[in-house]
């Protein structure tokens, strides 16, 4: 099996009902063999009709985010919980988020074997850490799923809804749980560490 091959299979997936709803299956993107895995919560409308995670305002911001930290984005994999867009951009159902994660989500990590994931939101944490959970007190902490570390963090359509940087703002803690990130990539055995830039200590999304 193939990544090529599992998106091929996906987009004729018709096992819940997001299928009736959707424009394109939004299948994930990036390198093949990233240390570093995002996961996202479901495509939102600009997603739905390009077929690639994150490309609308949301998206936009986590490619600040990622640059900020000196983490280009096709070093990393991303994806989401489900690859349809939920009706209303509302979250996925726990049905849904199940049907998708047990057909493509987890042969798409077994495929990739990152060594970091970094779930965004409440209902991408949930996933991997196996119960209902606020996303507030979860995140900017370390937890271990199947022996993957798991680093949850706001969902950058959070962020645009809180855009006040000050200390302690979602802004402020994304920008300290990205180099959170940074640094643990950093940490990965030399053959395997990404080329990353230092970067400032401000922050620039």
């Amino acid at each position: 099996m193939t990544l090529e091959l599992l998106q091929a299979q996906a987009r004729a997936c018709t096992a819940c009902r997001l299928a009736e709803g959707r424009t394109q299956v939004v299948f994930g993107e990036g390198n093949p063999d990233a240390q570093l895995m995002i996961v996202g919560e479901g495509p939102g409308e600009e997603e739905d009709k390009t077929g690639r995670p994150f490309v609308g305002k949301a998206g936009q911001l986590l490619n600040r985010i990622l640059e900020a930290a000196g983490i280009p984005r096709e070093s990393v994999y991303i994806t989401n919980i489900v690859k349809c867009r939920p009706p209303g951009n509302r979250a996925p159902l726990p049905d849904e988020a199940k049907v998708c994660t047990d057909k493509w989500l987890l042969k798409q990590i077994e495929l990739i074997a990152p060594q970091i994931i970094v779930p965004l939101g409440a209902v991408a944490a949930e996933f991997f850490l196996g119960e209902k959970v606020s996303i507030t007190k979860v995140r900017g902490q370390w937890f271990e799923w199947h022996g993957i570390r798991v680093f949850p963090m706001f969902h950058p359509a959070y962020l645009l809804r809180n855009p006040s940087r000050t200390p302690g703002s979602p802004k402020h803690l994304t920008w300290l749980d990205i180099q959170e990130v940074k640094r643990a990539l950093d940490a990965l055995p030399p053959k395997e560490r990404r080329q990353v830039k230092t970067v400032s200590q401000e922050p620039l999304f």
